[in-house]
């Protein structure tokens, strides 16, 4: 296999949960151009048929699936449910994710439920589906999503922290625990990225102008910058590379 061919993921079977809109539809979207037959996932089937559509007007291959991930009973014959039909699961890119802001000593009890069932639990179990399977077959690739809140804090957003920390800490002791099966585990670390999730921040203007002062690379991210990390961390060219988060954040931290 020469170099090019193991960057390939053509006959690859992969999910991408939160695949509805932001990153995790571009994520959906360039797993697909680069030969994987994706599976959408998210709570609307609606927003996943316009996603499926539009990476089959493109020549891939992409199918809905609705899947809550804080319904974890049903998650995993979710999972089973897509072996079967697809023969195999060989990508997890455990994307979906949920934030509030506020104040730390205003948060909630239902809003740090709300953030944690999602972003921690709800990652736990789709991973934990996805391993089971994957340990069958002695081969697979877990791509958990962490923030630059996994190394950071960041104020107004004291739970999503404590839930992108744990991402961290979890996608080590997984690599751990799956590497004899031949299943690395790694997460990725976006920066700054407009999405839906993100666009509070960018409607302050105070707020977008301590974002973009601090990116030394001048410019607020792109998916398109993402893939090429995300293709990366999926395919045969990460297959000595486990239990790393790579941060794709345009220099933030190394400033």
């Amino acid at each position: 296999m020469n170099i090019l061919e193991k960057y390939s993921l053509a006959g690859k079977v992969a999910v991408v949960t939160g695949a509805s809109q932001g990153l995790g539809r571009g994520y959906a979207a360039g797993l697909a151009e680069a030969g994987a037959r994706v599976m959408c996932c998210a709570r609307s089937v609606g927003e996943l048929r316009s996603v499926a559509e539009e990476i089959a007007g493109k020549g891939g291959r992409a199918e809905p699936i609705s899947l809550d991930v804080t319904r974890y009973e049903e998650t995993g014959k979710i999972f089973e449910a897509v072996r079967d039909k697809c023969g195999r699961l060989d990508i997890l890119v455990n994307n979906a994710g949920t934030e509030e802001v506020a104040d730390f000593v205003d948060v909630t009890p239902a809003q740090y439920d709300k953030i944690m069932d999602v972003n921690l639990k709800g990652a736990f179990f789709t991973a934990q589906a996805a391993a089971r399977i994957m340990k069958e077959q002695k081969k697979g690739k877990i791509l958990n999503i962490g923030s630059l809140g996994s190394a950071i804090g960041l104020a107004r957003s004291s739970v999503y922290c404590g839930t992108k920390g744990g991402v961290l800490q979890m996608t080590r002791a997984m690599a751990i625990e799956l590497a004899p099966y031949n299943i690395q585990v790694n997460a990725l670390g976006p920066g700054y990225f407009r999405t839906p999730m993100t666009e509070p921040f960018f409607q302050d203007p105070t707020h977008k102008k301590w974002i973009e002062e601090r990116i030394p690379a001048g410019r607020v991210g792109t998916v398109e910058d993402l893939l090429g990390a995300v293709i990366f961390l999926c395919s045969d060219a990460s297959d000595y590379l486990t239990g790393q988060i790579l941060y794709v954040d345009g220099g933030w931290l190394a400033s």
